[in-house]
């Protein structure tokens, strides 16, 4: 069987706001050039280089695919390797394979100081085959969780890029937006809501950087989108950034900035889901070492309660003013509304479906938060 490489990738990739040339191929980023110019953070740096959302979408008859692509995983000092991030394969909008790669570079984190040590590897190659010899839509979903360098495309057949599904729904937040542990890029929440709901999904969830930074503003204003939400807060409180007296006018400037690109367009403020260690407990939170020795990954809040009376940040506080905020300019934008976290992830669903390392949810929750998201915001 013969196989044809596509000249043009960059034409099938959907969920990227920009593609870099590297020596290998296509790095999708999730936020500009410029926006990352404007933070030197590596753990912003790794979180929007990690294609959560980011997809190759093409119409085609081809009954194999093959992938080349260089992937950069991250695996913490002192904790177990983590799996490797898994690529959906949708045809028609029904889930047909799963692969991981093989190879590819190694990210070791110092979790304390979120540094990391590069370690070289090789180029692997996915291949799909058996696919329907018939015209239809071929998805390629790359793994929320790792980078993935596009280096090759390879088809039985000439592809075209898929048409849009629709609405496009831009979705902000946290490492639980990114993905945390879904069990593949397609059950993320955002994901799966998105799929559910039939809107094409742009996801700018940034593990640990959700932070109300003027340069994401802008990136969301500078993006076409029909629907967005916003997400925001946990990671405010993770990292104790900010006192509540500088929370609000940050979310006013932030939602200012994003009507100056997008004046009526639905904007929804979410805000942080259950979360029992910061309900009342400020930041910032820590690994919990004690757990570290035992070989598992668990956060703890050090916060001082004692000291919300002086302006830190609770997830109670945020939600406070998170639900002011929204009240007081809904009454000259009619377009903005507020959905209370609780109502995707709460104290109820806690009890069944704990947080396993006190902050992130299982894949089942995911699951369970993209079908009332769906439901609450992307219906009807």
């Amino acid at each position: 069987m013969t196989l044809t490489a596509v000249p043009d990738i960059a034409a099938l990739v959907r969920g990227a706001l920009e593609l870099e040339t590297t020596e290998h191929g296509l790095l999708p980023h999730r936020l500009p050039a410029r926006a990352r110019a404007q933070c030197a953070d590596p753990q912003l740096w790794m979180a929007e280089a990690q294609p959560s959302g980011v997809r190759l979408a093409l119409r085609t008859r081809a009954t194999v695919v093959e992938l080349d692509v260089l992937v950069t995983r991250r695996d913490y000092a002192g904790a177990p390797r983590r799996p490797d991030g898994i690529y959906d394969v949708l045809v028609d909008g029904e889930l047909v394979a799963q692969a991981s790669a093989d190879g590819g570079n190694t990210m070791l984190v110092d979790l304390m100081t979120g540094a990391g040590e590069l370690q070289p590897g090789p180029v692997s190659t996915l291949r799909f085959e058996g696919l329907p010899a018939v015209e239809k839509t071929v998805e390629v979903w790359l793994p929320y969780d790792e980078q993935a360098e596009l280096v090759a495309l390879r088809t039985d057949a000439p592809v075209a890029p898929a048409p849009a599904a629709g609405r496009t729904w831009l979705h902000h937040g946290s490492s639980i937006s990114h993905g945390s542990v879904a069990a593949s890029p397609t059950t993320t929440w955002p994901a799966y809501a998105a799929r559910a709901a039939g809107v094409d999904l742009v996801n700018l969830g940034f593990a640990g950087s959700a932070l109300v930074d003027p340069f994401t503003a802008r990136a969301i204003r500078d993006t076409p989108a029909d629907l967005i939400s916003l997400k925001l807060g946990i990671n405010v409180a993770n990292h104790d950034l900010m006192r509540r007296r500088a929370f609000g006018p940050a979310v006013h400037g932030f939602l200012d900035t994003i009507r100056d690109g997008h004046p009526t367009t639905p904007i929804v403020v979410v805000s942080p889901i259950y979360c029992p260690m910061h309900e009342d407990t400020p930041g910032p939170a820590a690994p919990d070492f004690a757990e570290m020795a035992h070989g598992r990954i668990r956060f703890v809040a050090v916060g001082d309660p004692a000291e919300v009376a002086a302006g830190k940040l609770t997830l109670t506080v945020i939600r406070e003013e998170l639900a002011r905020i929204v009240a007081d300019r809904s009454a000259d934008d009619p377009h903005l509304s507020y959905l209370d976290g609780r109502e995707l992830y709460g104290a109820a669903d806690h009890d069944e479906l704990p947080l396993p390392d006190g902050l992130h949810p299982v894949a089942a929750t995911h699951v369970r938060m993209g079908e009332r998201f769906a439901a609450l915001a992307l219906r009807g």
